[in-house]
């Protein structure tokens, strides 16, 4: 993809999202690989909940009316990845992730997403012409949902994971006895074994996270990009010494995933506000 200011961004686009959504979803889930679906689809409506509890009371009018819908937020949390099986949106299956070389320094991170990598995906890139797009225009309902959805990618480990394994695509693992790898495990697996509904899960964060509600809000880009990688890290090293025991991995990572899953939510909030 060059230059990227995402072609969202299409005229008289409002009627073709119901329709296109309305298709797409009964049947995109049996289509789509789960290792293509980012935080899966509980783990993006997670995110949307919690950052639609977050809201302003103005905010949350505002985005319910460019979305036609009371709960808004939540319902479009997956429309970026029902639409890639449109063929008018392919090139937009590397607008979520952004994979990155291993053994970088922080400041090597920084600089790399700060200046869009040449490959490895366009995450950081889109997100950043999203906002810019909805500081000018903030009634583009394409641009609304996408920017729901890839604040939660960002946040999702394997999705700015290793360049060299497909953000952990090529890692093979076992889970429960079914052939999986890393990448479908961070993006869904681990949110499925708990066994909650998206708004029981949101709840739950929230309960379990509140006190650090304020320290989420105060930290930089560069800091979270930085903590993202360096989870990456931790993810990868631990595969070299783990027992193959799905109960022991869930043990040792949820608290981890469902963190990333509160900061992205809370960070959605946040941005939203700003731009309602």
């Amino acid at each position: 993809m060059v230059g990227c200011t995402p072609p969202i961004i299409i005229k008289n686009m409002k009627n073709r999202l119901f329709v296109l959504a309305a298709a797409v979803s009964a049947v995109c889930m049996l289509l789509l690989p789960a290792e293509a679906l980012a935080w899966g689809q509980k783990g993006h409506r997670i995110v949307a909940q919690i950052a639609y509890d977050h809201l302003s009371p103005v905010a949350r009018c505002r985005i319910n009316k460019v979305l036609g819908a009371r709960e808004g937020a939540v319902y479009v949390a997956n429309w970026a990845d029902e639409l890639k099986s449109d063929t008018i949106y392919k090139e937009s299956g590397d607008w979520h992730y952004q994979d990155l070389n291993p053994g970088m320094t922080d400041e090597e991170v920084i600089a790399t997403l700060t200046n869009y990598p040449a490959e490895g995906g366009n995450l950081f890139r889109v997100k950043d012409s999203l906002i810019a797009e909805l500081r000018k225009d903030r009634h583009s309902e394409a641009n609304l949902r996408f920017i729901i959805h890839f604040m939660g990618d960002r946040f999702c480990p394997m999705h700015t994971a290793h360049l060299d394994d497909l953000g952990g695509n090529k890692v093979k693992m076992k889970w429960y006895g079914q052939n999986t790898n890393l990448h479908s495990v961070w993006d869904a697996k681990i949110i499925d074994s708990q066994g909650y509904s998206y708004t029981e899960y949101a709840r739950y964060l929230e309960n379990k996270y509140r006190k650090e509600r304020r320290a989420i809000m105060q930290l930089t880009e560069e800091e979270i990009v930085v903590q993202n990688y360096r989870l990456c890290d931790s993810i990868y090293a631990y595969q070299e010494t783990w027992n193959g025991n799905a109960y022991h991995y869930v043990y040792h990572w949820k608290d981890s995933m469902e963190r990333q899953l509160y900061i992205a939510g809370i960070r959605l909030a946040m941005l939203l506000n700003e731009l309602y």
